[in-house]
């Protein structure tokens, strides 16, 4: 059991060796750039990670906000609904419910999602089971608005005991995951 608790430990903290190149050049490449690491003060995760999709901004845009498509689209997420919305439909409180394995129990979350422009969406969690999360997503058009880079920032806390490497390393691999579903999701409704 040591040795495949260790050797799962060293998957988690196991870095890329792509890690160090240009973000720009793995992007031209197809390939989902990724930094994942444990925050200042222990308790939980950093990650950032961008792609670039086929498609227009506002695809990408009602993609991200499409509450329907989350559990399809993020590994975890059981069930998405707004709960209010602001009448200039520029915040919305959503719920999610998230359950990330068999043996961890379901969680629900409670953020407020603050739509900035076209081009950038923030989230803070306000309640729920995960209490301190915040992040964004941001737009960037590109190939004469074609398609789009989408870069994802998240920090987040652990709602209960979860050794940091573990945290950063499931951050490693869901978040690249949730971005190609989020390409497969856009590429598909285009």
């Amino acid at each position: 059991m040591r040795r495949l608790l260790s050797l799962f430990l060293l998957l988690c903290l196991a870095r890329p060796a792509w890690a160090a190149t240009d973000w720009a050049e793995r992007l031209r490449a197809g390939d989902i750039p990724v930094e994942a690491s444990a925050d200042a003060h222990g308790r939980g995760g950093m990650v950032k990670a961008a792609i670039d999709i086929s498609t227009p901004a506002a695809v990408v845009w009602r993609t991200i906000l499409d509450c329907d498509r989350a559990a399809r689209m993020t590994p975890g997420v059981k069930r998405c609904r707004v709960i209010s919305r602001a009448p200039d439909g520029r915040s919305e409180l959503r719920e999610h419910l998230v359950k990330w394995g068999f043996f961890l129990p379901t969680l629900r979350s409670t953020s407020r999602v603050e739509i900035d422009s076209d081009r950038t969406i923030r989230f803070t969690c306000v309640g729920g089971d995960i209490r301190a999360c915040e992040g964004v997503w941001t737009l960037q058009p590109i190939n004469a608005g074609a398609s789009t880079r989408v870069t994802y920032e998240m920090w987040a806390a652990a709602p209960f005991a979860v050794p940091v490497p573990i945290l950063s390393g499931l951050m490693r691999r869901d978040v690249p995951d949730a971005l190609r579903a989020l390409r497969r999701e856009c590429e598909a409704s285009e």
